[in-house]
């Protein structure tokens, strides 16, 4: 997958480009206007890189990015739903709106991801992660995240008011979702054939045991 922002030159003869290798094209990091969006969209994209962040925000008069990538049923949207760069309202406010089957959870991380607060690199960058978060050195700006996936699957699980309708759509936002986004045929659930790839969970939602390809992954 391929991430770029639709308002530069040379986007539209990209998109196509990366289209007719099979590449999936994504819309992100940019400050597209809604029709500009709407336009790459037509062209091939089918993903929304993490949706809110680092993108023209939703204004009444110009919907941006966000409105073109919500409205169309053939875009995935990806959401760092950690609580953090998101507002939870507005998460499942998107959930309602897109469905379950087109959302998909992002971590985003950063190498501050599972570590204690302090400071790291992140490329020539500096980041300072202040409980939990991590921003650019000295300023207000986030810099990726500190969440792993089983904290996002927490959050967006205990957001629906049905609390197995909410367990039910984040296991498909976890898994389903991202990986048909992505075209992998071979992951995504639990059925004969695919890569025998899961994760078990206790009643309180924590991580107690992972498999990949068939085998049990061990602590060490």
């Amino acid at each position: 997958m391929v991430t770029l922002a639709p308002e530069l030159p040379g986007s539209t003869a990209a998109i196509r480009r990366f289209r007719d290798a099979e590449v999936v094209v994504a819309v992100g990091h940019t400050d597209a206007t809604y029709e500009q969006t709407s336009r790459a969209i037509a062209e091939g994209v089918t993903v929304g890189t993490h949706l809110f962040n680092a993108m023209r925000p939703l204004h009444h008069r110009e919907p941006g990015p966000v409105l073109a990538l919500l409205q169309d049923p053939r875009v995935t949207l990806e959401l760092i739903a950690d609580g953090v760069h998101v507002h939870p309202a507005l998460v499942q406010a998107v959930i309602e709106a897109a469905g379950p089957d087109r959302v998909a959870l992002v971590t985003d991380a950063a190498a501050a991801a599972g570590c204690p607060d302090g400071s790291f690199r992140f490329g020539p960058q500096r980041l300072d992660v202040v409980a939990g978060v991590a921003r650019v050195h000295g300023t207000a700006t986030l810099a990726g995240s500190t969440a792993t996936m089983d904290r996002l699957f927490r959050t967006v699980a205990a957001l629906a008011s049905d609390p197995d309708q909410g367990l039910a759509a984040a296991v498909r936002m976890a898994s389903t979702t991202p990986a048909r986004a992505l075209g992998f045929g071979h992951v995504g659930s639990l059925r004969s054939g695919l890569d025998a790839n899961l994760v078990v969970l206790n009643q309180e939602l924590q991580v107690q045991a992972v498999m990949a390809n068939g085998d049990w992954v061990s602590e060490s």
